[in-house]
């Protein structure tokens, strides 16, 4: 499996939280080449399993959310200018005079309009994302015939191969960590199999972990791991909670984690020569992994994450070998000795 190729494919979909049925559709098409049973439920989550001929083999559920952060169409003003809200974190910061595609009964190309410098009395406001709003070059008459109230809207933005292993594209969280467990099945075709492995690529993380919420209730697994990514470092970032690009996987400590597991994870990485960092998150880790732990009874629960560099915009930056590596940890957690 080339890792590249299929985030290239996965992060050209659009499914922004709420309307996922694009990017699910496109994942679920890659699970089925290595799990059975794979469905997506009306949610939008897809889930998938892969049995272990282990007698009473405990159940390892793989968690990483598909869908995306983006705006929602929220009104049409008198102009035929399209106003929005945010779904999930955007950063306002990048806002201003970007290139857009309102989704609505066809993709229609926008920009999101502001003030030239030379008019504008305040340089330094970052405006709400209320304040803004789109030029699709319609009336409001010709924008109701195509956009409806609730249509989602994407940031245009490119896959782009960068200097060696890196590669920078929308929606990288956490189409990536969609990879990196598409990468370890791969990779466990060859090996006998510790646990039942369920898959769960989960919609609407970024509103609220709200799929996966649903899909381990369902899963009922005694045993997960969350992947996602975390922050990669920059010039302006502290060391301490950062980690640099190619540095491999970070392998999650927390009080709402497993503490067994992410120290099995460490020992494992360490024996195996897995590169790897540690990521310390004191209270709760904002992710999936908080959601799945209190499920049901309880869940025994780890985050494995790799660090991407401008989270949240549509340049988001990662380094292909941190994807490789965390896939190699789960194959060495999950996968036993090679088959015969």
């Amino acid at each position: 499996m080339d890792i590249k190729s299929n985030l290239k494919a996965l992060t050209e979909k659009a499914g922004v939280s709420g309307d996922e049925r694009e990017a699910s559709e496109a994942a679920a098409e890659l699970l089925r080449q290595y799990a059975d049973n794979v469905e997506i439920d009306s949610f939008g989550n897809i889930t998938g399993t892969v049995k272990s001929d282990a007698p009473d083999a405990q159940t390892l559920m793989l968690d990483a959310h598909i869908d995306r952060i983006g705006m929602i169409v929220t009104y049409i003003d008198e102009g035929g200018f399209v106003k929005m809200g945010s779904v999930g974190g955007t950063d306002n910061r990048i806002m201003a005079a970007q290139s857009v595609t309102v989704h609505g009964k066809r993709k229609i190309r926008g920009v999101i309009s502001t003030l030239p410098p030379h008019v504008s009395n305040d340089h330094s406001k970052v405006a709400e994302i209320g304040e803004l709003a789109v030029d699709v070059g319609m009336t409001k008459e010709e924008a109701e015939k195509c956009i409806s109230l609730g249509d989602r809207i994407t940031i245009n933005s490119d896959f782009r191969e960068l200097i060696g292993d890196r590669v920078s594209a929308p929606a990288v969280d956490d189409r990536s960590g969609v990879c990196a467990i598409l990468t370890a099945l791969k990779m466990l075709k060859s090996r006998k199999l510790k646990y039942n492995i369920a898959v769960s690529f989960s919609a609407q993380e970024e509103t609220g972990e709200r799929g996966v919420k649903q899909t381990a209730f369902r899963i009922r697994p005694d045993r997960a791991i969350a992947v996602d990514v975390s922050f990669g470092r920059t010039p302006d970032s502290e060391p301490q909670d950062t980690a640099e690009l190619g540095s491999g996987v970070m392998i999650g400590f927390s009080a709402a984690l497993d503490r067994e597991m992410s120290e099995s994870l460490r020992n494992i990485a360490a024996e195996k020569d897995i590169p790897f960092t540690v990521e310390v998150m004191p209270s709760s880790t904002g992710t999936n992994a908080d959601s799945i732990a209190v499920s049901g009874g309880g869940v025994r629960c780890c985050t494995l994450s790799f660090p991407i560099r401008y989270m949240h915009t549509p340049t988001e930056t990662v380094d292909i070998r941190d994807i490789e590596a965390t896939a190699r940890l789960i194959c060495e957690y999950a996968g036993g000795e090679e088959n015969a």
